[in-house]
C-alpha cells in the first residue's frame, strides 16, 4: 500500500479531528524541514517527513508511530484539574483519554496499525505554581505511561516530571525525538498558555466520545 498523501490527510482532519488539529505550519532552518507546532490540546499526525515540535510545561506529549510506515504523530495534553479526579474513570481522565484515542485513532486513519505502534512521552514538569498542591505534572504523567501500558503500546523512551519545562523536536519517520530542557524561560508564554488551557479544562467537558477502532 502506498503512503497516505497530504490530501489524505487533510481529509482525515475533517470531522471531528478538526477542532484540535494543530494548523501552525513553518520550514524550520535548524533542521532544514517543513514543520507543524503544536499547542496545549493540539495534535498532528503525517506521513510526511517533517518535523512536529511542542514546548511542554506541565502538560505532557505522547509521540506515537507506526515503526514499519513511519507514520506518526503528537499530541499535548493536560490532566483537567478538579477534586475527586484521580480514578481510572474521572472526569479528568477522560481529558487525557480523549487526547491519546484521538491521536491513535488519526494514525490509524492513516493506515497505521496498532500492532506496530510505538510511542515516547514527555513533559509533566512542576513548573505552574498555581497547580503545585495538585500535582498535576505528576498526575499526566502517570496517566499517559498507564493510558499507553493499558493499550499495550510500548514505551519506548520518556522525559517525565522534573521541573524544567521542555521543548520537544518529533521525526516521525524516524522515530528520532530531541528534547530541550528550558533551565531558563525569559518569558511568560508556556506558563500563559498552560494557565489558559487549565482554566479551560476547568470551565468545560469533553465534547462528545469517540472509540479507538482496529
Amino acid at each position: 500500500m502506498n503512503a497516505p498523501t497530504a490530501a489524505a490527510e487533510r481529509s482525515a482532519g475533517n470531522g471531528a479531528f478538526r477542532e484540535h488539529l494543530a494548523a501552525n505550519r513553518y520550514f524550520d532552518r535548524n533542521f532544514n524541514s517543513d514543520a507543524v507546532k503544536i499547542l496545549p490540546g493540539e495534535y498532528y499526525v503525517t506521513a510526511s517527513e517533517l518535523v512536529i515540535v511542542t514546548v511542554l510545561g506541565s502538560c505532557v506529549s505522547a509521540c506515537i508511530r507506526d515503526r514499519e510506515k513511519g507514520i506518526g504523530g503528537m499530541n499535548h495534553f493536560m490532566l483537567a484539574d478538579c477534586a475527586g479526579c484521580d480514578g481510572p474513570l474521572s472526569a479528568s481522565a477522560r481529558y487525557g483519554a480523549f487526547a491519546m484515542e484521538i491521536l491513535i485513532n488519526h494514525l490509524l486513519k492513516l493506515g497505521a496499525r496498532r500492532d506496530r505502534l510505538e510511542a515516547k512521552a514527555f513533559g509533566g514538569g512542576r513548573v505552574m505554581a498555581s497547580l503545585a498542591s495538585s500535582q498535576v505534572g505528576d498526575k499526566n504523567a502517570r496517566f499517559v505511561r498507564q493510558y499507553l501500558k493499558n493499550e499495550g503500546i510500548p514505551l519506548l523512551a520518556e522525559d517525565l516530571l522534573d521541573v524544567h519545562p521542555r521543548k520537544v523536536y518529533f521525526f516521525p519517520g524516524s522515530g528520532r525525538v530531541l528534547v530541550k530542557r528550558l533551565v531558563r524561560v525569559h518569558n511568560e508564554t508556556i506558563l500563559r498558555r498552560e494557565r489558559e488551557y487549565a482554566e479551560s479544562l476547568s470551565q468545560g467537558s469533553v465534547s462528545g466520545e469517540i472509540e479507538l477502532f482496529s
